[in-house]
């Protein structure tokens, strides 16, 4: 299987015809059930149907290419980022995922692991 790009998954994640992240989209791209981004939103999975536009839909989606955009710097083969993002228990957040960290709305602190990853400060 081929790298995929994180240009590639970001372009994939729109919304056609919109400036917005499609959650459908995504959730096919990660290999995560909607219902997983409507729970991680906050929101009932039916939003992510109707009103898309939700901001608090959005601000969660844009919060997961961040966090996403993060990993591809620190390993840019997408596959392995996402592997990296979705099932490596980290010590320091008492062996939660980054994606557990992520729905317990510590973006800051998982960009942040993934930044000092990427400095070369922890590993």
């Amino acid at each position: 299987m081929s790298a995929i790009a994180f240009a590639d998954v970001l372009e994939s994640a729109r919304e056609a015809g919109t400036s917005r992240l499609s959650a459908a989209n995504l959730a096919n791209v990660l290999g995560l059930q909607q219902q997983d981004l409507a729970t991680m939103a906050g929101v009932h999975r039916n939003t992510l149907r109707t009103h898309p536009e939700s901001p608090k839909l959005q601000s969660t989606l844009r919060d997961l290419m961040r966090v996403l955009s993060a990993a591809a710097a620190v390993q840019p083969d997408f596959e392995r980022a996402l592997f990296l993002v979705k099932n490596q228990p980290i010590p320091a957040f008492r062996h939660k995922t980054i994606l557990q960290l992520l729905q317990d709305g510590r973006t800051e602190d998982a960009i942040d692991y993934l930044e000092s990853i990427s400095a070369g400060f922890v590993g």
